[in-house]
């Protein structure tokens, strides 16, 4: 799958980061804290662009996936009751060890980047089973996501075992997704949920709320 992006550069004390945005970016996704959930918005173009970058968030090991998405309005009937609040994503890997805290002062130091194709091939996500091995239930178990939420941004972190397995289950918002209602027409909306494994406690910083709950909505109205 074909994905056009600006890498961009910013030095950060000693360090040198990669930042990689999709260009243009995401119209039609939407995240959002709900104060009881993270929620997240998609269509058909969203799924597939939000599978393809999250692809190439796998293979990125020495960057940042960064989806400029909080000015997106969310779909019609989507958002829950209260005040959700806006946000932007980052897909990373843990191994970067990227300061979290440090993103507000990154991002203002980001150059203005350069265009750049990249190709993820559909087979990245092949394995389904794994999934949901039951290995994943086991105390010793690593690759899980974790989440932090910094400057209005949910960080997305974790190995590129975990971003290939969870990818497989984000696929279906591709491939099953657009089927859904014609097979279960009683069956409400097709999602996908991404939890941080069995002890969340331990994996998630600042008590970010989880799972990430990603919805497909077909008919984006706002």
């Amino acid at each position: 799958m074909e994905q056009r992006v600006r890498v961009h550069r910013a030095r950060l004390g000693g360090d040198e980061f990669r930042v990689i945005r999709p260009a243009p970016a995401p119209a039609r996704l939407a995240l959002r804290d709900d104060g009881h959930w993270l929620s997240m918005y998609a269509d058909r173009a969203g799924a597939e662009q939000l599978v393809a970058l999250w692809a190439l968030a796998a293979r990125s090991v020495r960057s940042l996936v960064h989806l400029p998405i909080r000015a997106n309005p969310a779909p019609e009937g989507g958002v829950g009751e209260g005040e959700p609040v806006a946000l932007d994503l980052v897909l990373v890997h843990h191994s970067l060890r990227f300061p979290t805290a440090s993103w507000k002062e990154l991002r203002s130091r980001l150059d203005a980047g350069r265009p750049q194709t990249s190709d993820t091939p559909d087979h990245d996500f092949s394995d389904r089973a794994a999934a949901h091995h039951p290995r994943r239930q086991y105390r010793t178990y690593r690759d899980h996501l974790s989440f932090d939420i910094v400057a209005h941004t949910l960080f997305v972190v974790g190995s590129p075992t975990a971003f290939r397995e969870y990818g497989t289950v984000l696929r279906g918002l591709v491939d099953e997704a657009p089927s859904f209602p014609y097979r279960y027409p009683h069956a409400g909306h097709f999602c996908v949920e991404f939890g941080a494994g069995p002890w969340s406690r331990v994996r998630n910083w600042r008590r970010v709320v989880s799972p990430l709950h990603i919805q497909y909505s077909a008919e984006w109205r706002v």
